[in-house]
């Protein structure tokens, strides 16, 4: 699609960023590189001949990359296309980022210097150096992230009188409101604790919300130690709104923080409160359950671990600027920390708590106005999805498109006395969500289902431990794959009798079976009744609930069997054609890419001629631009109202297009180590479809950050009159309409 059909969808002129001193620190630094022998030549300076593709010159620290994907996140807080309240929305989202960043990334590191089990990456740095990179980009980030609410946000919300009011200017009726509220919600739970030989510090769970306290004084058991330690109740909102009769009018909010410090003198009657101080400890989040000892029942060894995951080692300590140094020091010395540990916070200490203000403030017209999605008119019509899907594949792109359609398909199925078995994938749903709902439906209405759930899907553990004993207690059948190998494919199979013949109808997509999730990131949904992929799916099924040696699948890409290889060969094939002086093009969307294999043939490709397009939202470890090595290869990255999720590899082909879609990134954990599947279009029509919408992304230079050969990110930026948006132009051709 050329540029100029792409900007009649699409012409409204963008904002201008703000002109502000925090501009001066839009990205992060380029990422630094592992120090080279200095006898020999920089890459840019070998000939291709010369250079070695495994070199770590040609690869990215992939933690590093990460946090740069976190640093693009905050910058949507900067940029005023977006509504105020969207724009604090992604300060939280960047909050929560980073807590799993630490929980998981930087925990992980850390484990490895502990057990002496250092491990360089392809870039060839070491842990200790990785850590040490990571902690100063990581400061800059999170001082970035509160100039940008105290300085920005919070006076714009308060422009449109949605006021965060601070203790030191609440008015009288303000004051013993809250003192009230204290007295009646907070004082009777909360409970501090004094540190002595017979109180020793308490052991506090990951992201746990608390204050230490400086007291002076003697008790009335003539104790004199100096320090409390103040749990904040998880059971309290960390925002409250204020009556409006104690206001003047809008929306009036108050910090739980500042409720706790404010009458932190009741909590020690008689002692004088010299310092009150709120702080978060963050710890290892990864659970860790060893295959070797799961047994028989992963589900028993995974609810043992999740029981400890809350008191994982120490990985990073945040605490209020003004607290003492030899407070800091001592809480550093009691959690076992180091002084890059620790993070000064200038502001509430658990930004993402900040997500209560959409639940607590009624003003849609701080946010993006709602839409519809769109639907295929076939699909909305009252025959049936059935013999919908029995006359034509259908391709839905979520959120653009309606994700109604697959709930519909399994409740049909539920109800329908024709079906007699459905299978499905579940990595993360919901244990009371629609799709949960109507499997349960389809087993008590004496369906045959069969449910493969993941249970490792992290942060999701307990959720899906759940779901599957919903499930069991309905009469479905309950597997969870395979040990050592995550279930990570999304697949529905659906087996209807009809006449003398038993039919399949299979769902396919990029993203989870969760309808609030599809109405934020963007996923493809196929669903087919075509035979051959049928049965490709249940030979998949045959893996994942029975035993069996490698089944051959005629359509399907499976990992971790021929996945990988078959996208090396379909890359290799775009650079046997460029070498022979035919067209070749490769366009890649995913999450991230870092398997080394991968990156490799890319390289070769480029080398070759091929013209290779990369949409690589998070991490990416290839580097792109150097002469003679990936001069061909671009690389974009694209961040906005919606959190990008498709996964399509398209393949030139001399001329006879190949598009796959799939749930799997170009990642060595995807692509090796877990169950995947990816698709084929074989309508004509919808490999032209997609084509079109990887070019918008290609042609958006409002939202999209060009990676540089030095592993820096620029954000494209517009001119005048030339606006172009992948998303909006998507929301404008497929949502709000029945097609």
């Amino acid at each position: 699609m050329s540029e100029q059909s792409v900007n009649e969808i699409d012409k409204k002129e963008p904002i201008p960023s703000p002109s502000l001193e925090l501009d001066a620190e839009l990205v992060l630094e380029p990422i630094p590189e592992q120090p080279q022998d200095p006898t020999k030549a920089s890459i840019e300076e070998r000939l291709p001949e010369q250079i070695d593709l495994a070199d770590p010159e040609l690869y990215f620290n992939r933690e590093l990359s990460h946090l740069q994907f976190n640093a693009r996140v905050l910058e949507q807080a900067m940029d005023e296309n977006h509504p105020i309240l969207n724009r604090l929305m992604f300060l939280c989202i960047f909050s929560s980022n980073m807590d799993e960043f630490f929980e998981i990334r930087v925990a992980g590191l850390k484990s490895q210097l502990e057990y002496s089990r250092e491990k360089n990456g392809p870039d060839g740095m070491h842990p200790k150096k990785v850590l040490s990179l990571i902690s100063e980009h990581a400061h800059k980030l999170v001082r970035r992230q509160y100039r940008i609410l105290n300085d920005i946000i919070l006076p714009k919300l308060a422009n449109e009188n949605v006021k965060f009011i601070r203790r030191t200017v609440w008015n009288e009726k303000q004051a013993a409101w809250v003192k009230r509220y204290f007295r009646d919600n907070v004082l009777p739970i909360i409970s501090p604790i004094g540190l002595d030989p017979a109180h020793p510090f308490p052991r506090l769970a990951n992201k746990t919300f608390n204050f230490v306290v400086e007291l002076e004084g003697r008790d009335a058991f003539g104790r004199e130690n100096g320090l409390a330690i103040v749990p904040a109740p998880s059971s309290l909102p960390r925002l409250v709104k204020l009556p409006d009769d104690v206001c003047e009018g809008g929306d009036n909010l108050v910090f739980l923080s500042s409720i706790i410090h404010a009458h932190a003198d009741q909590l020690f009657p008689g002692m004088t409160v010299k310092g009150c101080f709120q702080f978060r400890l963050t710890r290892n989040a990864d659970l860790e359950v060893d295959s070797d000892d799961i047994g028989v029942d992963l589900a028993g060894a995974l609810r043992t671990e999740l029981q400890s995951r809350h008191y994982g080692s120490s990985v990073r300590l945040e605490i209020a600027e003004n607290c003492p140094l030899h407070i800091v020091d001592s809480l550093l010395k009691q959690f076992e920390l180091e002084q890059q540990d620790l993070y000064r916070i200038d502001g509430p200490v658990n930004l993402s708590r900040l997500m209560a203000v959409l639940e607590l403030v009624d003003r849609p017209d701080l946010m993006y106005p709602p839409f519809s999605p769109g639907l295929p008119r076939k699909l909305a019509s009252s025959g049936g999805l059935f013999e919908a899907i029995r006359q034509r594949d259908y391709l839905l792109m979520h959120p653009f498109e309606s994700f109604s359609p697959v709930i519909d398909l399994l409740s049909e199925a539920a109800k329908d006395p024709s079906v007699v078995a459905i299978r499905q994938t579940l990595y993360r749903t919901g244990s009371r969500s629609p799709i949960a709902n109507a499997l349960v439906e389809a087993a008590r209405n004496g369906k045959e289902v069969t449910v493969v759930i993941e249970l490792r899907a992290r942060f999701d553990e307990a959720e899906n431990l759940a779901l599957a004993s919903r499930l069991q207690d309905a009469g479905a059948i309950v597997v969870y794959g395979v040990v050592r190998h995550k279930t990570h494919a999304k697949m529905i199979l659906i087996v209807r009798r009809e006449g003398a013949e038993l039919t399949r109808y299979v769902h396919l997509g990029t993203g989870n079976y969760h309808a609030g999730n599809a109405r934020l990131y963007t996923d493809y949904s196929f669903m087919t009744s075509d035979k051959e992929i049928g049965d490709d799916v249940h030979r998949v099924f045959q893996q994942l609930t029975g035993m069996s040696k490698e089944l051959k699948v005629k359509k399907l890409l499976h990992a971790p069997f021929t996945l990988r290889d078959r996208l090396l060969d379909m890359i290799n094939r775009e650079a046997e054609n460029a070498l022979k002086g035919e067209p070749s093009r490769i366009i890649i969307k995913v999450n991230s890419l870092t398997e080394q294999k991968l990156i490799q043939s890319l390289y070769k490709a480029s080398q070759a001629g091929v013209k290779i397009d990369l949409i690589v939202r998070g991490i990416c470890t290839l580097r792109p631009g150097i002469k003679g090595i990936s001069s061909n290869i671009r690389v974009r990255s694209i961040i906005g109202r919606f959190l990008e999720h498709t996964r399509v590899y398209y393949f030139f082909n001399d001329r006879n297009p190949q598009v796959y879609l799939s749930s799997a990134d170009g990642m060595d954990r995807n692509l090796n180590n877990r169950i995947e599947v990816a698709f084929p279009l074989q309508d004509y029509k919808q490999t032209r479809r997609v084509k079109k919408e990887l070019e918008y992304y290609l042609a958006d230079n409002t939202q999209s950050w060009i990676l540089q050969s030095d592993g820096s990110y620029q954000l494209s930026k517009p001119r005048k009159g030339e606006y172009r948006s992948a998303q909006r132009a998507l929301l404008s051709e497929l949502a709000d309409n029945t097609r």
